[in-house]
């Protein structure tokens, strides 16, 4: 009876308790009996455990018997917290008609609650707030339900306070669940229209597509249809989550469940697609549905050369499981051979290059992350660049355009100075300022996305002793005074630490990078010159110092022109050495080009 069936998602900023509540969700309706119970169901990989962050979204049905005396379907997906996946958590929402907000006692409203709450308001959710770990000494649920009785409207009265490590009052959520969230709209006689809210590739089952049935029916032996890729798919089999996969005979309108399509690869079956049948097909595709875009670029190079290959299939085989992870080969004269890759964001980055050093045993060496960059030439072509080695001759370019974006940060009112200095040091722009709460302020400001990639929340973090947090989205591109920094090693230069920067900050980030250099690029046996050059003239230059063995040890005593003469022996020496030699660069000096803000 699609009168009882309740779609609904959990939303909260990182680490407030998500995933523990979904747990304790699945234990009180016996979804999951307490001897197969153990923390984090949902969260199957073993980095989302290690991080305490939901990567990919997942979805389990669960029965529940009311107060009421009915029997509810609750069909529960969970979203991935970071602002790294927003273009999925966006779909997961779409696939619903209700969402638990869920805040922490201790900590209140914060920037990914507030992001992760608008995008369920455009989706026109019923949002249930719910105020959790009210076990911990320093909770403060009178507080927090005031916060979200100014933000919602919600009486503060109505909210549940619950502690889901405990288990407490966690079945107060459950009632307001049935109550509150509409039961699924749409009709089983319509064509059918069924949303991919995400995708994972099972090596037996090629793709598995998990869905949301909007309008019409899908039958084990339909053949389907993807609408954006005009790809045909004849089912393996269909089915929901019990937590575990449970084959079913048919999907109904507002069922969520998975259909295993039995193709090779992401790309094939992407989220925010729209499945229908081959013979009937929808009108239109449902909305919303839009490529994911890569926003970071690195270079990922192996350690060993022989790795090579082994590294091209660790990428595709994660590219199965991510189809927002794009990656082409690309060579580099310091690093040999590897991989140019774009990811979604800085963390998106850190949970890859994660899972290529431990789920494929590989040493890589990962290159400063750059962002893409709009060039308009003189010629009047615009053309678009990934890495700095890309960039065209200065007298060839017009202009170079960044892209920027729009950044929120939500932080206690004590550490308003403090972020201020951090953004304006950023070359970012203050826009407005909102106070949701008491004691609370939300800033609003533009930044370029380069200087956001790089360091900026852990400074951010630990300015305000971990209070802060924030949000962005793109904005524009916009064109800036940017110069290409290079280094030249020995008088040769190396591309992996080349980087794009604004030209007041060239000087300053050559020097610090020059000096950087010369502690981490080891003593050869003759004088190795380390030089940073921007527009075309060299700003700053320091020499490491050769190893020299003393030659004048066996000299004591008699004329200096003996001296003299084993000293310009030697120095001959090293200047033959020097034009046959070839300088080591350690992997350290490929991170110093992340680390110039710590000085």
């Amino acid at each position: 009876m699609k009168e009882n069936i309740r779609n609904f998602c959990i939303i909260a900023h990182v680490d407030h308790g998500k995933s523990t509540l979904a747990d304790r969700l699945l234990q009180l309706t016996g979804t999951i009996s307490d001897r197969q119970m153990m923390d984090q169901v949902l969260d199957s990989m073993e980095l989302e455990r290690e991080k305490g962050v939901t990567i990919k979204a997942s979805a389990v049905r669960m029965f529940y018997d009311a107060k009421d005396g009915k029997r509810y379907e609750l069909n529960l997906i969970d979203t991935p917290g970071h602002v790294d996946f927003n273009y999925e958590v966006s779909r997961a929402l779409e696939a619903c008609e209700g969402a638990l907000l869920v805040v922490d006692a201790t900590q209140g409203i914060e920037a990914q609650t507030l992001a992760n709450l608008y995008l369920a308001l455009e989706s026109d959710l019923v949002i249930i707030p719910v105020i959790n770990k009210i076990d911990l000494p320093s909770a403060q649920p009178a507080e927090v339900a005031d916060e979200l009785e100014q933000l919602l409207g919600v009486p503060a009265a109505d909210i549940p306070c619950i502690s889901a490590k405990e288990g407490l009052n966690v079945e107060d959520v459950l009632e307001k669940i049935v109550k509150m969230v509409p039961p699924p709209t749409g009709t089983d006689d319509a064509p059918l229209q069924a949303l991919i809210f995400d995708s994972h590739y099972d090596s037996y089952k090629g793709v598995i597509a998990y869905i949301r049935v909007r309008n019409g029916v899908i039958r084990a032996n339909d053949t389907l249809l993807a609408m954006s890729t005009m790809t045909d798919m004849k089912p393996v089999e269909i089915g929901i989550f019990n937590p575990g996969m449970m084959t079913v005979n048919e999907l109904r309108s507002g069922d969520v469940g998975y259909v295993a399509t039995g193709l090779k690869t992401v790309r094939e079956c992407r989220v925010g697609d729209t499945l229908t049948l081959s013979n009937n097909p929808a009108p239109e595709m449902l909305p919303g549905y839009q490529k994911a875009k890569p926003m970071v670029f690195a270079g990922i190079y192996p350690v060993e050369g022989e790795d090579y290959d082994d590294l091209r299939d660790a990428l595709e085989k994660l590219q199965l499981n991510d189809a927002s992870l794009d990656f082409v080969p690309e060579t580099s004269q310091a690093l040999n051979f590897g991989f140019r890759c774009g990811f979604l964001g800085l963390f998106h980055m850190e949970i890859i290059q994660e899972r290529i050093e431990r789920e494929y045993d590989l040493d890589i060496v990962v290159t400063a992350p750059s962002v893409e960059y709009e060039v308009e030439l003189n010629t009047g072509e615009t053309i678009l660049i990934d890495s700095p080695v890309q960039l065209p001759d200065e007298g060839k370019i017009a202009e170079i355009r960044e892209p920027w974006m729009k950044l929120q940060i939500f932080t206690p009112v004590d550490f308003y100075g403090t972020i201020m200095e951090l953004v304006r040091k950023r070359r970012g722009i203050f826009i407005s300022q909102d106070y949701p709460a008491p004691n609370r302020v939300q800033m609003n400001f533009e930044i370029p996305l380069a200087e956001l990639i790089v360091n900026f929340f852990d400074e951010l973090k630990s300015r305000t002793k971990g209070y802060a947090s924030m949000d962005y989205q793109i904005d524009n591109y916009r064109a800036g005074n940017l110069v290409k920094l290079e280094v030249l090693v020995g008088g040769e230069p190396v591309d992996a630490l080349a980087s794009i920067v604004h030209k007041e900050d060239a000087y300053h980030k050559g020097q610090l990078l020059v000096s950087k250099l010369k502690k981490l690029i080891p003593q050869q046996l003759y004088e190795v010159a380390i030089q940073a050059s921007a527009s075309g003239r060299i700003i700053s230059r320091a020499n490491v110092k050769a190893y020299r063995k003393d030659v004048l040890a066996k000299c004591y005593g008699g004329d200096i022109t003996r001296k003299r003469k084993l000293l310009e022996k030697q120095k001959r020496g090293k200047k033959r050495m020097k034009m046959v030699g070839n300088v080591e660069i350690p992997q350290e000096a490929f991170m110093a080009v992340l680390s110039l803000e710590d000085e």
